[in-house]
């Protein structure tokens, strides 16, 4: 590629990058208003985010026309200096081919630092090139073996048609993003994000969740969206969704998957109809100075009536409290109606036993002046609105308040999950939460009434995980079920876990939901792939592991070593580790600093380097072949596994480490 080239490359990105100057610089000179600032420090925190790589792509099309792809679009005019990378003209950057060149002549890959370009990569796919060299996956290859840093990177500047099609995929129901170890499902989800709230502008008013792992996964992820253009995504695990429970207890494995199962919904809902205990007898209820009675009858209308609402629990408790005071407030008004009043203004014991005015009461009232129609029927003393102060004085009595509480009490989730494993047999211990709980608390919230924050599209990452309760969970704040899940059910590590897509999501969509699969895997090397798939192959007969598209060069070993000498071991190699809950804790002790992850908190993670300790521990396991699979797909160049006391058959064939 020739100097001069890239001369007009930095002209036309030195050009973009004077532009966001001045739209940064308009943000920041703005009105002081409140509102104002907050959409102006928005917009200015948008700008910096696409501040690396604006500009990362050009088409030149069969019919001359030259267009500049880049993270935002930018105008001068009507004239697009930069268009939107989720543009439709933008897609064929992406899914253009020499076979189906879709009208390019010519696709430029432009690599820059900082706002440098620093280099050009050039690919001709139709008819009519001026004789540049065609370059193929160089863009593709380099950004699969770029050096990791602790952030997911994105990959904009190199999609593939696959990952694009899904990107792009205007199902508006569920989509499942399936695919193995490193075939980018998560970076095409967070794209996917960005492309939807491109696409459908009434999501930024809606909003959309992103569900991950762990806390470590979503600061992993952080940066993607903001690259991306798009800042106001909302990230959460999904104990996170229930900020007020502070999780401060682990249940064994058997508990936790109890509580993760569908049955825990009938049970608790059953725990909520429970607590309405209607009285057998009369209950008689004293009110300034009267005794009144509500007959068990009238407990099991008022009651029926609240239930027959359809109402969460809390809400039905008003249809029932105001069955209850209308029949006392309907014994209180026929006591006063039934009182007959003598001529000077006195009750009068007896009288009618109609109530109906006698002759001589209308004689009375004429000659006060009180014009009596032909209705000589009965007359009420209370109108509407004394009925209605009648009911509030009723409402607001301490003692009938505390007669409907203990009818139909107002209940809180969290006095009926009772925690400290309540739900576990062990309702005797102080209360505390563990992870499985706050699915618990939630469900029984939404039994309740209480109100939570829904939004327009939920993503839902390392989907195989989630328990049925968690789903119930997650789909509550989705009512629209429009939906990205991602995930691989080779990898599932939870024994609440999925075993199949239709399985998990057909209790919310039934059969309205589509796969959509990803079988190449950019980012782990053969090397390594081979020998995690082997881990699969021994357990599980005709599975299909990714194809890897790169050579990494460096063989994975193994090494043999008693306990007494892990930390030792490992201490001599850099890299994260990914290690057996067995040997977890020492290892943290022994080598502060160093990233220490089970397994688990391993899922969707990636790093240059990955030393697996005690395979057979973590095979171990429950989910241990899964587990072992995660652990060893994590590593980008380098993988070494240190067995503890044992080399599991299923690594036999891993070369001894000789070093």
């Amino acid at each position: 590629m020739t100097d001069r080239e890239i001369e007009l490359e930095q002209e036309h990105v030195t050009g973009l990058y004077a532009r966001v100057d001045a739209l940064r610089e308009r943000a920041l000179a703005g009105s002081e208003d409140a509102d104002a600032a907050a959409v102006r420090r928005a917009e200015v925190e948008r700008l910096a985010a696409v501040e690396h790589g604006l500009c990362f792509g050009r088409l030149d099309m069969a019919d001359g026309r030259r267009v500049h792809i880049g993270r935002m679009g930018l105008f001068e005019g009507d004239e697009a200096l930069l268009v939107d990378w989720r543009a439709p003209v933008a897609k064929p950057f992406y899914t253009a081919t020499a076979a189906v060149p879709e009208g390019v002549r010519r696709r430029r890959h432009i690599t820059t630092r900082g706002r440098e370009v620093v280099a050009l990569d050039d690919e001709l796919l139709g008819s009519g090139g001026d004789g540049d060299v065609l370059v193929g996956e160089a863009a593709l290859l380099a950004a699969v073996t770029a050096e990791r840093t602790g952030r997911m990177p994105d990959v904009v500047m190199t999609l593939r048609a696959e990952q694009d099609r899904i990107i792009r995929d205007e199902n508006r129901g569920v989509l499942v993003v399936q695919g193995g170890p490193g075939t980018g499902k998560t970076a095409v989800a967070l794209h996917r994000v960005a492309y939807l709230l491109y696409r459908h502008q009434h999501l930024r008013g809606r909003g959309v969740l992103v569900v991950g792992p762990s806390r470590v996964f979503l600061e992993y992820i952080g940066q993607v969206l903001p690259g991306l253009g798009e800042n106001s995504v909302v990230t959460s695990t999904v104990v996170g969704l229930r900020p007020d429970l502070v999780v401060d207890r682990v249940d064994p494995p058997e508990v936790a998957e109890a509580k993760g199962r569908i049955g825990m919904a009938a049970r608790l809902a059953a725990a909520v109809r429970e607590r309405v205990v209607v009285p057998d007898h009369a209950v008689a209820v004293e009110f300034e100075g009267q005794v009144l009675e509500v007959t068990p009858a009238e407990w099991e209308a008022a009651v029926g009536k609240g239930k027959a609402s359809g109402l969460p629990h809390n809400q039905g408790r008003l249809v029932f409290e105001r069955e209850v005071v209308e029949v006392l407030a309907g014994r209180l008004v026929e006591g006063m109606e039934g009182v007959v009043l003598d001529d000077g203004g006195e009750a009068l014991d007896g009288g009618d036993a109609d109530g109906r005015l006698s002759a001589a009461d209308l004689r009375g009232l004429a000659a006060a002046g009180v014009v009596v129609g032909e209705d000589l029927g009965p007359r009420a003393l209370l109108d509407e609105v004394d009925r209605g102060l009648l009911r509030d004085s009723l409402l607001a009595d301490g003692g009938l308040r505390e007669v409907l509480e203990g009818v139909w009490p107002v209940l809180s989730a969290a006095e009926v999950v009772g925690g400290g494993g309540a739900w576990s047999g062990d309702s005797g211990s102080e209360a505390s939460w563990s992870a499985a709980d706050v699915a618990l608390v939630d469900e029984v919230e939404a039994l309740i009434g209480g109100g939570r924050v829904v939004f327009g599209h939920v993503v839902v990452d390392e989907a195989q995980e989630l328990s049925a309760m968690e789903w119930r969970m997650v789909m509550r704040r989705c009512p629209s079920r429009f939906m990205t899940v991602v995930g691989d059910l080779e990898q599932t590590g939870s024994v609440s876990g999925a075993s199949s897509w239709g399985e998990v999501l057909g209790p919310f969509v039934g059969k309205r939901f589509e796969v959509a699969g990803l079988s190449v895997n950019y980012r782990t090397p053969v090397e390594v792939m081979e020998v995690a798939g082997a881990v699969l192959a021994a357990h599980r007969e005709g599975v299909v592991v990714p194809r890897s598209v790169r050579v990494g060069g460096e063989v994975p070993w193994r090494v043999l070593v008693e306990r007494g000498e892990v930390v030792g071991w490992v201490g001599r190699f850099d890299g994260a580790v990914v290690a057996s809950d067995g040997v977890v804790e020492e290892l943290c002790r022994g080598l502060p600093g160093r990233v220490v992850l089970t397994a688990r908190e391993a899922k969707g993670l990636e790093f240059d380097s990955v030393l697996v300790v005690d395979p057979v521990g973590i095979l171990g396991g429950r989910t241990g072949v899964s587990d072992l699979y995660v652990a060893m797909t994590r590593a980008v160049r380098r993988l070494g596994v240190v067995c503890v006391g044992e080399v599991p058959g299923e690594l036999m064939g891993m070369v001894e480490f000789g070093g």
